[in-house]
């Protein structure tokens, strides 16, 4: 069997170190010694495009985002739901993920950042959106650990307010934000329904096959009938609300 070996490191903006490593045919990406991505376990990362892109299907011009390349599992899953014609627009904080996926990462999923309908863009993800001026049909974020960012103290401020509410300012009518997390968390459900989101959540395996290890996806968007079915409980407004007006909770039927 051969070793694992590190065979790339970068720093993060906090001035953390960001490490690949390689085991055989697989890969792994670390952040200060704690292993943040394996190519291994990266059935959720396929299911945030499926759940993501699902009211896409048969769209012949759609424009997504995808915040977070990642080893490009969730660009590739999209890539394949959505037309010819599409385009998809990938920010990613570090310029060396980046690098990494071209040259050591691609060989993993047939090398989406080589297809036409891809524009990567590096920086802040929240900057990145906020100077959009298409607007999005999805966006699919996959930054740090989800809501409990642990790469980047700059991550927490996309999944607050002022984050959500940049999201939904460039969401076209009937747009969804689809949002990948380690954890569950009723903080960040309440926030997307604050800004008036309809918000429903799947709890799907962290790999193909696994009964124990689970990641959670949270699907939002000011229409519900575009949510796609299956999760847990929808939660909803009662209506489009103002910040500060009061939330209602109703279970799905």
């Amino acid at each position: 069997m051969k070793p694992r070996i590190k065979i790339a490191t970068a720093r993060t903006p906090d001035g953390g170190e960001i490490e690949l490593y390689q085991h055989d045919s697989d890969f792994s990406i670390n952040i200060n010694g704690q292993e943040l991505m394996n190519s291994l376990h990266h059935e959720s990362e396929l299911e945030l495009a499926r759940l993501g892109c699902a009211h896409l299907l048969g769209c012949k011009s759609a424009s997504i985002l995808i915040g977070g390349l990642g080893m490009g599992y969730t660009l590739r899953q999209a890539l394949d739901m959505l037309n010819p014609c599409a385009q998809v627009v990938v920010g990613e904080l570090l310029g060396p993920v980046v690098e990494w996926n071209r040259e050591f990462l691609g060989q993993l999923n047939g090398h989406p950042l080589e297809d036409d309908r891809v524009d990567v863009q590096t920086g802040d993800i929240v900057a990145l959106i906020s100077r959009s001026k298409s607007k999005f049909d999805a966006i699919l974020l996959d930054i740090d650990n989800g809501p409990a960012a642990m790469t980047d103290s700059g991550n927490r401020r996309l999944y607050g307010q002022e984050g959500i509410q940049a999201c939904q300012r460039v969401l076209r009518k009937q747009g969804c934000l689809a949002v990948w997390s380690a954890e569950p968390s009723k903080k960040f459900e309440k926030l997307l329904m604050s800004c008036g989101f309809q918000v429903t959540r799947f709890r799907v395996p962290a790999y193909k096959g696994s009964k124990t290890q689970s990641r959670f996806i949270f699907v939002a968007s000011e229409d519900k009938n575009v949510l796609p079915p299956g999760g847990g409980e929808l939660r909803q407004s009662s209506k489009k609300v103002a910040k500060g007006s009061r939330i209602k909770f109703r279970k799905r039927r």
